[in-house]
């Protein structure tokens, strides 16, 4: 009897094991492919947990991989695991009122999105992200110039402006952050009330995207989350560092250096 479990149980991790390469062997990744994933992994967990800019280099790497589309549905999973991360450290800090102000206009967004990721190919959706990423980046300058400035009232039009631009960035390209950070910077919340509610925000909007992805863009299947498990040390061992850095790293001169690479990353796309 025993050596009849022994057997079957050789026989179903045998069986397990091919099934997760034919899985895996379906994007025909080259070695360095999965240096590049485990990079983006540990990156995600660092920004996850408040190292800023970091996870914008992540997207046009993906995009350069997989593809425009598809390499969206691949980073969905990663960015829910390492949320995970963000929301478990972090998740005390959130400020409630803000979060319900934005994410009805969030979904709207992601709506707008979800349309507009329905009508075009792949390579005006590489260009789509491109433009994002510029976007994104510029928000990111012009805020940095303007963080002692109250630069925007509190009023509901800025935080429906704000939603639909977030949620259409996060629907199309996963590059919601800086927008979001604008946000939470003209409310002026503290360092950890910041990170928390950003945590929390991305948290709810990844998952509300995951069942869009699977039913309607299709970019989400047994494939592309077994790829994704492989990087769950990466993510945790970015999250370890990251909150580690968020401490001791200069955060200016570190910004910028993200900021250069994420652009160059980007006119990758547009080539």
């Amino acid at each position: 009897m025993n050596k009849t479990a022994s057997g079957l149980s050789v026989l179903l991790i045998l069986f397990a094991e091919i099934i997760h390469m034919e899985l895996l062997s379906s994007f025909e990744l080259e070695p360095f492919h999965w240096v590049l994933l485990g990079i983006c992994g540990m990156l995600i967990g660092m920004s996850k947990v408040g190292v800023p800019g970091v996870s914008m280099i992540v997207v046009p790497v993906l995009a350069y991989i997989f593809g425009g589309k598809l390499s969206t549905g691949v980073l969905l999973p990663i960015l829910i695991m390492g949320d995970f991360f963000g929301v478990a450290y972090y998740r005390r800090h959130a400020r409630w009122g803000y979060l319900v102000k934005v994410l009805p206009w969030a979904f709207a967004g992601i709506a707008l999105g979800l349309w507009v990721g329905v009508l075009v190919n792949d390579e005006q959706f590489k260009n789509l992200i491109a433009i994002l990423v510029f976007v994104c980046i510029g928000l990111m300058l012009w805020k940095d110039r303007k963080k002692d400035q109250q630069f925007f009232p509190d009023k509901w039009w800025f935080a429906a402006s704000m939603g639909i631009l977030g949620g259409f960035a996060t629907m199309i390209g996963n590059v919601a952050g800086p927008i979001f950070a604008i946000y939470l910077l003209a409310i002026h919340l503290p360092k950890n009330n910041f990170i928390g509610t950003g945590a929390w925000f991305f948290l709810i909007v990844n998952l509300v995207k995951f069942p869009l992805q699977i039913m309607v863009w299709k970019t989400i299947d047994w494939s592309t989350l077994m790829l994704d498990i492989f990087t769950l040390p990466a993510i945790a061992l970015g999250a370890v560092l990251g909150i580690r850095l968020v401490k001791i790293i200069p955060e200016q001169a570190y910004r910028y250096v993200i900021i250069v690479i994420t652009v160059l990353s980007a006119f990758l796309l547009l080539i």
